[in-house]
């Protein structure tokens, strides 16, 4: 549904605008009006404040209920919760070191889900995903000895080469710690 918004850097600026602009219209109306219009104190009955005061409060609780339940969907925690109910999500073990990632496997099938479960082995890495056009799909932080692999569900919709790189600085050769996934 608002997929988008989460999807490319577009998307967030257009939800940052649909929080601000609302505010700053009224900002600039109370600023120009005081500032210019009328700068006497106001003659308004206090009563009257109070149910606009009340309008807003409900309409700024109303427009978070309705945004965060609209992108529940899309939380990562939900998105892996729903594919380890499915049966064709496909485990990819990755194990990342200085300078290199080992995969389990390296070809995939357009349409086909993935779940990456990663780990670092010696220092702090990142696992990150980039689609053939160059966009970021998703990163994840590598922690050598947190306890648990870091793990992340993806679903592949376009065939390419996905370059998969490390975003931490993690050594002399960081710069070449990176590799190449096949969708066919």
């Amino acid at each position: 549904m608002i997929e988008f918004l989460y999807t490319n850097a577009w998307g967030a600026f257009i939800a940052l605008l649909m929080f601000q602009i609302p505010f700053l219209l009224v900002f600039f109306h109370v600023v120009n009006k005081k500032a210019f219009v009328d700068s006497e104190p106001s003659k308004t009955d206090p009563e009257k404040y109070s149910y606009s005061r009340y309008g807003w409060i409900a309409f700024v609780v109303v427009a978070f209920i309705v945004l965060n339940a609209a992108s529940i969907e899309y939380m990562p925690t939900i998105v892996e919760a729903n594919a380890s109910t499915s049966q064709d999500v496909k485990n990819v073990s990755v194990t990342a070191r200085s300078w290199s990632f080992e995969f389990s496997e390296m070809e995939y099938k357009v349409g086909q889900t993935v779940r990456f479960q990663a780990k670092s082995v010696d220092t702090v890495h990142s696992f990150a995903l980039f689609h053939p056009d160059g966009s970021q799909l998703f990163t994840m932080m590598l922690v050598p000895g947190a306890g648990t692999e870091s793990a992340v569900v993806h679903t592949f919709t376009e065939p390419g080469e996905y370059t998969v790189r490390c975003l931490e600085y993690c050594g002399i050769a960081h710069h070449a710690m990176k590799n190449t996934l096949t969708v066919l």
